[in-house]
């Protein structure tokens, strides 16, 4: 077998990500020659080279370039055309010909952790459940979030962003796909006057707010719910520590990260993701930290 280079395309502090450890970690699980390193740069355009290389296997995307990836795929999944986000490039090969395509893993992660809780608590994904969902965010990442919603058939899904616009934006976007006529969609720029909600997703990054920002966000419900943080730095963030206080389930990035980490590596490899390897390839560096 002929090695691949996978990356990760990302804007600063992207040297810092844990993606290269998960996956080289896997490669190494199945014996595969390939290596998988990071790639900061401003723009896509900086490294079409890696791309286009011949030895080209595919690559996560990160924050600035989610929404601008498109210009690069020769393919794009139906997912990431709905989201408006790519986090995936995989690669097919048609003799010298390699094709690439754009996907989105991000909301197949939340899903499954989405439809985890909803199990466990004895309730069926779906909008007659009644279920409210609240995205904090309206970037790329938050895109991810409301798809994986919209699948679980959440009845309300509320976007929370300073920006309301950015967050209208979203709603007009995704009205069209909406798999059911009762799922209303709102944006909103605080938190005051939200009301009971079972599940959050927060997709900024981790230190741009404080605890009091989500003074009242937790309370309300008949029962705690589930909140996911999509950022992993701090490790534990004020959104997370106010939802423990309250008695939510939480799930922290690095779950969140190895969640869509086990589908990008079944769908570059083919192969069925060594979930407890990875795990304990972030475990490593955590105790190393």
């Amino acid at each position: 077998m002929s090695q691949l280079q996978f990356h990760i395309f990302g804007g600063a502090n992207i040297r810092a990500s844990l993606s290269p450890t998960i996956h080289n970690a896997a490669f190494a699980h199945h014996h595969l020659p390939h290596r998988y390193t990071t790639a900061e740069c401003t723009s896509l355009s900086e490294i079409s080279h890696l791309i286009t290389s011949p030895t080209f296997g595919g690559a996560s995307i990160t924050m600035p370039h989610k929404l601008t990836a498109f210009e690069h795929c020769t393919e794009v999944s139906d997912s990431a055309r709905a989201i408006g986000a790519i986090n995936t490039l995989l690669t097919t090969r048609n003799g010298k010909e390699v094709l690439v395509k754009g996907d989105n893993t991000d909301w197949s992660g939340l899903y499954a952790l989405i439809n985890e809780h909803l199990s466990q608590q004895g309730v069926t994904s779906g909008q007659g459940t009644g279920k409210v969902g609240l995205v904090i965010g309206a970037g790329g990442a938050a895109r991810a979030a409301v798809y994986a919603l919209l699948q679980a058939e959440f009845s309300t899904i509320v976007i929370w962003n300073r920006t309301v616009g950015k967050a209208k934006e979203i709603i007009r976007d995704f009205d069209a796909i909406k798999p059911g006529e009762g799922i209303e969609m709102k944006a909103v720029g605080e938190v005051t006057g939200i009301g009971a909600v079972d599940v959050v997703i927060g997709t900024i990054p981790g230190d741009v707010k404080a605890e009091e920002d989500f003074r009242g966000l937790f309370e309300g419900g008949e029962k705690p719910g589930l909140c996911l943080e999509m950022a992993y730095k701090p490790k534990v963030t004020p959104l997370m520590r106010v939802a423990e206080r309250h008695g939510w389930v939480v799930r922290d990035g690095l779950e969140v990260l190895l969640r869509q980490g086990f589908e990008q590596y079944r769908l570059w490899t083919g192969l069925e993701a060594p979930e407890g390897v990875m795990r304990e390839a972030i475990g490593d560096v955590k105790s190393k930290v």
